[in-house]
């Protein structure tokens, strides 16, 4: 790894060639850092991890050996979606592991949202170190830190799943090669390093996934109403232009109830919190104001289409003083 920390000179990556420049720099220390040896990837499918694996790929080949958990917390058709980019178009020497009920049941009754974080993650430690003990020669572990994950956890903001070392017992060292770069120039890199501009704009996912937005002990027909709705937000915003265009929207489903009416009977159910948000740093934060006629669509969508829900609220609060995500 070239730097730990982001140096206070250093340029933003806004062009090819400084992206060039910063490709350059990482393969060779990657190439001087990894060896002949393995690196095992976490590839969810995100901006982050997949340049990562591009990079990767680029330095050191078929040693990479890219691992996607299915933790039960991916939005809807994406552990589908991850196989089919990386394994069938990418060629990519991909594991998959469904780890759902493992995950979930770990989770039950966990309602500290800064306890939720580190199960996931811890579990995610333990999946990997699983995987890597049917290979041989895996000694690193390859991560899709970004600068603003270390910052916030420095801050003591919130806990990250991939801003901290590995337990003593582990025998992994860290690969971050774009620990030191924004959300923006993890793109720019990204599309230097060829991959799909569908892959490179897509709006980013949290590491922990539906479990922030999911609040307070995650159950499993909440995390399906949070999963299905953020599939209409997802659909919606495709078909009237705006993905690409808004960098992340997501639902939220918080865990209390209130009471409703449907088919003349009175129900006792959950509200769905919509986000749309804009950012180029992720340190400071707009909230995108969608017109009334399609506010009024996915109410009338996720009320009908999505069991539990019998209200839906729009977050319009910017960062600061809110976090992106609810945990």
């Amino acid at each position: 790894m070239i730097n730990e920390r982001r140096p206070d000179d250093m340029k933003r990556i806004t062009t090819p060639e400084l992206a060039d420049a910063f490709i350059e720099e990482q393969i060779a220390a990657l190439r001087a850092q990894i060896g002949d040896k393995k690196v095992l990837l976490a590839l969810s499918g995100g901006v982050d991890s997949s340049v990562v694996a591009a990079m990767l790929i680029k330095a050191v080949g078929q040693q990479l050996v890219c691992v996607h958990v299915n933790h039960g917390l991916l939005r809807k058709g994406e552990p589908e979606q991850v196989i089919s980019v990386f394994r069938d178009q990418m060629k990519a020497n991909l594991i998959y592991v469904d780890a759902t009920d493992r995950f979930l049941d770990k989770l039950e009754g966990v309602t500290d949202p800064e306890t939720k974080r580190k199960i996931i993650g811890g579990e995610f430690i333990e999946v990997f170190a699983e995987e890597a003990r049917k290979l041989d020669g895996i000694e690193f572990l390859a991560q899709g830190t970004i600068w603003p994950d270390i910052l916030e956890s420095e801050a003591g903001i919130k806990a990250h799943h991939n801003a901290g070392g590995l337990p003593d017992d582990m025998k992994f060292e860290l690969v971050e090669p774009v620990r030191i770069l924004f959300k923006d120039e993890v793109r720019v890199v990204g599309e230097r390093l060829g991959l799909p501009a569908g892959m490179v704009y897509r709006q980013p996912f949290p590491g922990p996934g539906l479990g922030v937005r999911c609040p307070g002990a995650i159950t499993r027909d909440r995390l399906e109403a949070v999963r299905e709705s953020d599939a209409i937000l997802r659909e919606e915003f495709s078909k009237n232009g705006l993905e690409g265009k808004v960098w992340q929207y997501f639902t939220v489903v918080p865990d209390f109830k209130s009471t409703g009416v449907k088919d003349g009977k009175r129900t006792f159910d959950w509200p769905c919190i919509i986000r749309a948000i804009n950012t180029t740093d992720v340190m400071e934060v707009t909230v995108e104001h969608l017109s009334d006629e399609l506010i009024d669509h996915l109410v009338k969508r996720i009320i009908s289409e999505v069991p539990g829900i019998n209200r839906v609220l729009f977050d319009y609060t910017p960062k600061p003083p809110a976090t992106v995500e609810y945990e």
